[in-house]
């Protein structure tokens, strides 16, 4: 069955961090979007990165000066208007004199604090490390930088939500099965992935920004030749019992000229990433492999007291990141960068292509590409991104939100509280609005999980399963048994009603 045909000015395929970036921008200068998922919101690769919004120091190595210029800029922009899920963290890199020698590294750090301005961050500085290190006792000096951190999987929830409110059409578990030119426009069928209900819709312009499906999608949806191949890398990421107290991040060096970044993690853990392996296959079948795990164990343990084997892994996730095919070189030297392939566009449809690109510079790849999509509506609106506060983000400092909110609903238990200020920030208003008591939360699912926080995630977030809620939409996963996500997913199931998709 399918319902009648609706028209949009632009149809977004991919529901990561650049489809998402890119219906928000082009929402917000208003295009009538439609953004389509075929799984969850950040369901591969964008869930699946080591969490920091940074330059990238070692890319300095392979001189791509520009690439990291562009993410310090961009560290500041993301900080100031996020601060529920991204925050300022300290980095300390061991030295080793026999990996790399001082006057490199600190060569690295004076251009990591000088490419671009700075104001929310610290520069860097030497340090040395005494008898309370949590370093082996034959590392005694370092170095410390800043750089951010950040929820990958609510930074592209929240986009979403921005794009939502900006007038875009979202839809998630939403597979776009073909598309086709009709002139100056697509014609694109979408299918439900739960309904098995079809859509046709019709738009001007097509945006591709599958991310490890980019090329693949030109066979299997559009019938067309892929302008050009990405180069598929897996990188893989454990999570331990947190191995040390401080606060900072360290970042380790390998005798393979990798390194290998150690992050505190959901307060009780600490994660460890990343690999950088060549993937062929399904990018959503991608696992950890034992030699993978092993690698990144042993680099651990040639650094901290804290020895790790494979049996203290509590989790592990694996993320294909598809990056520029430069036809040749390691994966761990492929390019970060990003560019976007434009076809048709004066007699027939345009189609945007994104190949490459990094979390951290995705605003600025969505505003770039939106920039040349608006050259095919002479009404759209200039960029808008850079200052715009996503939601829940309208705040100065979490200590002070917190404040509020403790004052404002005081039998919140403050482990909660704390929670959902990191989680939702001042949206944490509305998830709790109504309620008087913790009865009012309703049924307790574990690890201060409830019915209300549940409900909030399904109806306003597009959470649909326990996955989306445990390891994307939050990541209590971590703290939940196998009985308590069966209790999630029944309960989910119980409250479900699937309804085809609606023209809008």
């Amino acid at each position: 069955m399918q319902s009648a045909t609706t028209d949009y000015d632009l149809i977004v395929i991919g529901g990561g961090v650049n489809g998402t970036g890119i219906a928000m921008d082009a929402a917000g200068r208003g295009l009538k979007t439609l953004l389509c998922e075929m799984h969850d919101l950040a369901s591969a690769t964008s869930s699946s990165s080591s969490k920091l919004i940074h330059g990238g120091l070692r890319y300095l190595e392979h001189y791509e000066f520009k690439l990291v210029r562009q993410a310090l800029a961009e560290r500041e922009a993301l900080l100031r208007n996020a601060p529920h899920i991204m925050w300022p963290m300290r980095f300390r890199l061991p030295y080793q004199s026999h990996l790399r020698p001082a006057w490199m590294i600190r060569t690295g750090l004076f251009l990591y604090d000088h490419l671009a301005k700075r104001e929310l961050l610290r520069g860097s500085n030497g340090i040395r490390f005494d008898g309370n290190s949590p370093l082996i006792p034959g590392i005694t000096r370092g170095f410390e930088y800043s750089d951010g951190w950040v929820d990958d999987a609510r930074l592209v929830v929240l986009t979403a939500k921005a794009a939502e409110e900006k007038g875009a059409t979202v839809r998630t578990r939403t597979r776009c099965v073909k598309a086709e030119r009709d002139g100056m426009n697509w014609q694109v069928t979408l299918r439900d992935e739960r309904s098995g209900h079809e859509q046709q819709a019709r738009c001007r312009t097509l945006v591709n920004a599958t991310g490890p499906w980019v090329s693949s999608l030109f066979k299997e949806s559009l019938g067309m030749q892929a302008p050009k191949q990405i180069r598929m890398v897996k990188g893989s990421h454990i999570v331990v019992p947190r191995i040390h107290t401080e606060p900072e991040a360290y970042i380790l060096q390998n005798a393979d000229d990798r390194i290998i970044f150690v992050i505190p993690y959901e307060d009780d853990f600490s994660l460890i990433g990343t690999t950088d392996v060549d993937y062929q296959g399904d990018p959503k079948k991608a696992t950890i492999s034992e030699e993978e795990v092993d690698y990144l164990v042993g680099i651990v343990n040639d650094y901290f007291r804290n020895k790790l084997t494979p049996e203290d892994v509590v989790w592990s996730y694996s993320g294909v990141r598809p990056l520029m095919d430069d036809e040749g070189g390691s994966a761990q030297k492929a390019s970060r960068d990003y560019t976007f392939e434009v076809d048709g566009g004066k007699d027939d449809a345009p189609l945007i292509s994104v190949f490459g690109g990094k979390i951290t510079t995705y605003r600025k790849l969505a505003e770039a590409a939106t920039d040349r999509i608006s050259q095919f509506f002479t009404d759209a609106g200039d960029g808008w991104t850079r200052d715009a506060t996503l939601p829940g983000g309208d705040f100065e400092s979490q200590e002070d939100l917190r404040d509020e909110l403790k004052t404002a609903y005081p039998w919140v238990p403050s482990g909660l509280l704390h929670r959902f200020v990191r989680t939702y920030g001042t949206r944490t208003r509305k998830l709790l609005d109504g309620c008087h008591s913790m009865e009012d939360m309703g049924r307790h699912f574990g690890a201060n999980l409830y019915a209300r926080e549940i409900d909030y995630l399904r109806d306003q977030e597009w959470a649909v399963d326990a996955e989306d809620i445990v390891w994307r939409r939050t990541k209590l996963g971590l703290r939940l048994t196998a009985a308590e996500l069966s209790g999630i997913q029944a309960y989910l199931d119980s409250q479900t009603v699937t309804a085809p998709l609606t023209t809008a």
